[in-house]
């Protein structure tokens, strides 16, 4: 429900995962939550206070999320120097232990299970104590609130609990607070929400400006010490009422880029920087514009192939190979669409299993009107060759021949998405419409220009609609899809893609927030020649792309916002219907 980093930019982090709960057939708005606490510098002056503040951290990112204060569960997760037999050494472990336990008794949250060792020397090194707090609890989607600011010219004000004579939130008090913050969030008077960690304030006002790129301007009256110290138990809320009166104001939302307090400013740019290039050296993610030079494609569709016979509920055949991880969200997509979807588990356990897929395959096959080849990392996603197994699968003769005969005499449809795509690719399905060996002049895709894998949401333009998939899109269309991949990167000639586009064979492309086909590695995950997402046969009744368009629903990436449900299946199925 929400990704990682959220914004426009998507530069925001979440202070708590949420997820969807999975069922296989129908929907549900039911989602889960967990976050964590835990400051390695309070812990190692004090493990009591450390621990006791990791589980009031991980409690009050379930808050700033959207969670109600019930039903909450903790786990945690201990690593200590070793312990031998110096008592001093014992009592840091006790120490935290106590702290934790303390805390599960002021707010009435129980630990179920967790992990520890006590092993953490080497030599003369001790690792700090270490008290990690996990908080899981369940909400619905509709409650869910992510933390980047929202609006320029929003006010943003604080809300904290009293402490006591340690240092430590007062339990009746930060209860009130949680009710408060809830009361807030779920009737739409505040739309952001982060409770400051090991930065304080300052972190957190940094963070929440990152991902839709907005500035702050601090109340002239706030300290330094209160922008940069502690403020565990408190609240930093983006109010959209402004004559709402709570909490202590902390400041305001701004289009100027930038932090300001008084007379000091800092370019949020700048700050951005510092944040990300501290290990730029390492693990590289901003890499710079290569200089190769793309374009938006455009290929208007006059009129669309049409089945030789027509189907109100077309069947969709769904092989699912070892690595493959989204047939289930693919059926359900088709499903939803009004498709007849059939997963068929492809067993490699001896040659003789393997020779019997392939027999249950093409059998099926012949009732079939869509093949639709879904994600994952077959055969382990080995270096470059991801769909290796799965094309071996579909050369074996049966299913060869079904597969000509689906499409040259029935006008069947096929697709595949991400490890699917690179199937077809290999098969050579895309571009050429027929499976045939790949020569130097085929298209390929491989490694990602960054060197490791891709997860987040990217934009895709739609430069071809001349696929039966992509009937009801329009040329120029933008959709945000999900990318999870480590080889994803489409290569060819020049001189092939501007074939391929001039046939409307080009289907998509990665785009920046201008809708504008990109090298950019923030927009174009891969660095794809001509930024190319998916291509098609030279009829379109074979799609391929990288996006994951089969993961959606409502309540999802709900940080990220865009158009999100290209409508393909929709579209396949409406192919059938005529």
């Amino acid at each position: 429900m929400l990704m990682p980093f959220g914004g426009k930019y998507q530069l925001t982090p979440i202070q708590a995962m949420v997820q969807k709960i999975s069922v296989e057939k129908k929907h549900t708005d039911a989602c889960s939550l967990m976050a964590f606490g835990y400051n390695p510098f309070i812990t190692e002056k004090s493990p009591y206070h450390g621990a006791y503040l990791a589980v009031v951290e991980s409690l009050c990112r379930l808050i700033a999320t959207g969670a109600d204060f019930r039903d909450v569960y903790l786990t945690f997760q201990e690593y200590f120097e070793r312990l031998g037999k110096d008592p001093s050494r014992w009592g840091v472990p006790l120490s935290a232990l106590l702290g934790a336990f303390r805390a599960q008794l002021d707010y009435g949250v129980g630990a179920i299970g967790g992990k520890d060792s006590m092993s953490g020397s080497f030599e003369n090194l001790d690792v700090p104590p270490t008290l990690v707090s996990f908080a899981v609890t369940t909400t619905t989607t509709d409650r869910i609130v992510s933390p980047e600011f929202k609006r320029a010219g929003d006010r943003v004000v604080l809300l904290r609990p009293e402490t006591d004579e340690h240092g430590l939130p007062v339990p009746a008090s930060l209860k009130n607070v949680f009710a408060q913050v809830t009361e807030l969030l779920h009737s739409g008077k505040a739309v952001a929400c982060y409770t400051p960690g090991m930065g304080g304030i300052a972190e957190a006002v940094m963070k929440m400006a990152f991902g839709n790129g907005f500035g702050f301007a601090f109340e002239k009256e706030l300290d330094t010490q209160t922008v940069f110290g502690y403020c565990y138990g408190g609240f930093l809320l983006e109010l959209t009422d402004p004559a709402l009166t709570v909490g202590t104001p902390v400041g305001v939302v701004t289009r100027e880029q930038a932090i300001t307090h008084g007379s000091e400013s800092l370019p949020l740019s700048e700050l951005l920087s510092i944040y990300e290039d501290k290990l730029e050296g390492v693990y590289a993610c901003n890499i710079g514009p290569s200089g190769v030079k793309t374009e938006n494609f455009r290929y208007a569709a006059s009129h669309y192939p049409a089945p030789a016979i027509k189907t109100a509920r077309p069947r969709v055949l769904i092989p699912a190979f070892p690595g493959t991880n989204c047939e289930y969200d693919s059926a359900k997509a088709m499903a939803d669409a009004g498709a007849d979807p059939q997963i068929m588990v492809v067993n490699n356990l001896s040659a003789a299993d393997i020779a019997r897929s392939v027999e249950r395959f093409a059998e099926a096959l012949r009732d079939a009107q869509m093949i639709f080849i879904p994600g994952g990392f077959s055969g382990g996603d080995e270096p470059d060759g991801s769909g290796k197994f799965i094309t071996a699968f579909f050369r074996s003769a049966a299913v060869r021949d079904g597969v000509g005969e689906l499409l040259d005499r029935r006008d069947g449809l096929i697709c595949g998405i991400c490890n699917g795509f690179q199937a077809l690719i290999k098969l050579g399905l895309v571009p050429y419409g027929k499976i045939v060996d790949a020569d130097e002049n085929s298209p390929t895709l491989t490694f990602n220009t960054i060197a490791r894998h891709q997860s987040r949401i990217v934009r895709t333009r739609i430069a071809s609609n001349k696929s039966p998939w992509l009937s009801l899109t329009q040329v120029g269309d933008v959709y945000n899809v999900p990318i999870s991949h480590g080889e994803g990167r489409f290569l060819a000639s020049e001189e092939l893609v501007r074939r391929l586009a001039a046939n409307g064979q080009i289907a998509t492309q990665y785009v920046d927030l201008d809708g504008d086909a990109s090298m950019d590695i923030h927009f174009n995950p891969n660095g794809a020649v001509f930024a190319v997402e998916g291509i098609t046969s030279p009829d379109g009744r074979v799609l391929g792309k990288m996006g994951h368009s089969e993961r959606k629903g409502s309540g999802l990436y709900q940080n990220v916002p865009g158009r999100y449900d290209i409508r393909m299946f929709e579209a396949a199925v409406k192919y059938f219907k005529g």
